[in-house]
């Protein structure tokens, strides 16, 4: 039985995530009743080399069926491939197959091709209609639904990019049948942020629903993709570009999360692992700044360790944590800038001094001694 979920977005066309574990079957179908594709003749199916092999067949035939013409792009599975380089090669291969203005890009895969193909449809011939087709958890309660593409610079992550809606997002639970436990974590971190920020319901839901959410019940899967889905849209529909503050709270836990990641190297920890870290460091700091409880810190650090994110056992140095946090997209001002909770469904968004942060920094770190 496949839930659906409307996206209504102010001054975009609204769009349909389908959330079911054969929603890939009907693809090409559910394409066709969307009007931005109802004529479309071309798709291009892009995914990477960890997907193709698995999905991709099933894919091309839906669309196939629906009477698109398809062809289909292979990427090097992995981080690295979310670049400015991979992105020129996508937009040549584009070229020479002659795709027009009328074609429509789908992304196959998680995050990375999510991000990629997204990046390509919105720059290629001034934008082509995208839609997304994530295959891991983390990409269908996050980064599928939104807008925001983006490819990674040396300097750091998602520092170019476009705001580019999807036409329809097809979030196929089938797939993560194939998900390793550490890609499967890595979603059920963004489900617990959108819990923590969204509200007392859904947090409390979501602690009831740990232990079944950690064992992949279809039934608890299912629900936690839809609500987080339910909470990304109605934070982006506040604020669609990210100039109002309000969809800043979807970055809560990525301010220390990101540093980690940089300084660590991309892929050492997953997404997920380092923006639960940064969940557990923000709350600490929420605490001293915004009067966030003890019992808050405490019930959010059991939800994370009930659904497989343990505290990392890792550090770095303090000066070197905030140097890479200046560089984040989300400074300002050469202020870095935290979404503190207060409590369950409230937060607060905070310039930080520079010494207050190297105070927690400096605690974080003999934490891990």
């Amino acid at each position: 039985m496949a839930t659906k979920v409307i996206v209504n977005i102010p001054g975009e066309e609204s769009y349909d995530v389908r959330i079911g574990a054969s929603a890939l079957d009907s693809l090409g179908r559910r394409m066709r009743g969307v009007p931005a594709l109802g004529q479309a003749e071309r798709a291009l199916v892009v995914t990477d080399s960890n997907v193709a092999p698995l999905y991709r067949d099933r894919a091309k035939e839906s669309l196939a069926a629906a009477g698109f013409r398809t062809s289909d792009i292979v990427v090097p599975a992995g981080e690295d491939t979310k670049s400015v380089e991979v992105a020129g090669e996508l937009w040549e291969a584009m070229a020479q197959l002659k795709l027009g203005r009328d074609c429509v890009v789908v992304a196959l895969g998680g995050g990375v091709v999510g991000d990629l193909a997204g990046f390509a449809a919105s720059t290629y011939m001034r934008g082509v209609t995208l839609v997304q087709a994530p295959t891991t958890l983390l990409s269908m309660v996050d980064s599928s639904v939104g807008g925001k593409t983006g490819v990674n610079l040396a300097a750091g992550k998602n520092l170019v990019g476009t705001f580019k809606q999807p036409a329809y997002v097809c979030a196929d639970t089938g797939t993560l049948a194939t998900l390793p436990e550490r890609e499967w974590t890595c979603g059920c971190a963004e489900i617990a942020k959108s819990a923590v920020i969204d509200s007392d319901e859904f947090f409390f839901w979501l602690v009831d629903a740990a232990d079944a959410l950690a064992a992949r019940e279809d039934g608890a899967v299912s629900e936690a993709i839809a609500r987080s889905v339910v909470f990304k849209a109605d934070v982006v529909a506040q604020d669609k570009t990210e100039s109002r503050g309000v969809r800043e709270c979807l970055n809560y836990g990525h301010t220390l999360g990101h540093a980690v990641e940089t300084l660590a190297g991309y892929g050492t920890f997953s997404h997920g692992a380092a923006v639960a870290e940064g969940m557990r460091f923000a709350a600490r700091l929420g605490a001293e700044l915004v009067g966030a409880s003890a019992d808050f810190v405490t019930a959010q650090d059991d939800l994370l360790d009930a659904l497989g994110l343990p505290a990392l056992a890792w550090s770095a140095e303090p000066a070197a944590l905030l140097d890479a946090m200046k560089r984040d997209k989300k400074a300002r001002r050469g202020q870095v800038r935290f979404v503190l909770p207060r409590d369950v469904g409230a937060w607060e968004l905070l310039d930080v001094d520079d010494a207050v942060i190297l105070e927690h920094l400096d605690a974080w770190a003999r934490s891990k001694e």
